[in-house]
């Protein structure tokens, strides 16, 4: 596909965070190597807390909602603290996922819809 072997930029205030070099594009998702700039240490533990939300959150009984809403919370602690950007520039949604050195995402050019499931 198009996407393998772009370069995928994070940013925090216009500060590089990272780099995602795409290694596959499995519909809707893409995934590759995370290389992480000096800033990841200042917003890695956003990363690594909404990851372990959403692993609980999966495994949880599916009539409850509480844990997908800790991983909201979360993950709107990352939506606050990072951009992502393509190689054409930064995109207007992303639900993204780093760990260790591995990255997976999905983007849109328009914002995600409130029924937008998550993972």
């Amino acid at each position: 596909m198009g996407f393998v072997g772009e370069t995928w930029r994070v940013l925090s205030d216009g500060e590089p965070v990272g780099e995602i070099t795409v290694e596959e594009a499995g519909f809707p998702w893409l995934s590759g190597r995370f290389t992480p700039a000096p800033v990841f240490a200042r917003v890695g533990p956003l990363f690594a807390r909404e990851l372990a939300l959403m692993q609980a959150a999966m495994t949880a009984p599916a009539d409850e909602d509480e844990p997908w809403a800790a991983w909201e919370s979360a993950y709107g602690e990352v939506r606050r603290a990072v951009t992502l950007c393509s190689p054409s520039g930064p995109v207007a949604e992303f639900l993204l996922h780093i760990e260790d050195d591995q990255a997976w995402f999905r983007w849109s050019d328009e914002p995600f819809d409130d029924d937008s499931p998550s993972g």
